[in-house]
């Protein structure tokens, strides 16, 4: 069975819902430092998240696969640049994070498909 990355990253949004709602406090920090984070600077958004898949693939979370993967088609990222920054990943991550890599292209290539 093939995951299916916008429905994972779906269904996460709509569970992060109710935690906004629980525990506003620790959402809007969490909130206030991705934005912090991902923010241009001497490093622009596309690097940034192309570092973020990297570390999802070798921390084997699909979520953070999901919603990086699709960051980066919204950026421009080319298949070769998602591509290559994997090729870091499963160096730094051995077997498991080629596991995930081969996910992260599955997403990537999913988000890449134009919606009706």
């Amino acid at each position: 069975m093939s995951k299916s990355y916008p429905e994972i990253t779906q269904r996460i949004s709509s569970n992060i819902k109710s935690l906004r709602s629980d525990i506003t406090d620790t959402m809007q920090g969490f909130s206030a430092m991705a934005q912090a984070a991902t923010r241009d600077g001497v490093l622009d958004k596309k690097t940034k998240e192309l570092i973020a898949l990297a570390i999802g693939v070798s921390t084997r979370c699909d979520g953070c696969i999901g919603f990086h993967a699709k960051a980066l088609v919204e950026l421009g990222a080319s298949k070769a640049e998602v591509e290559e920054t994997l090729g870091m990943a499963i160096y730094m991550g051995g077997g498991p994070s080629l596991m995930y890599a081969a996910d992260a292209m599955l997403a990537f290539e999913q988000f890449s498909q134009p919606t009706d």
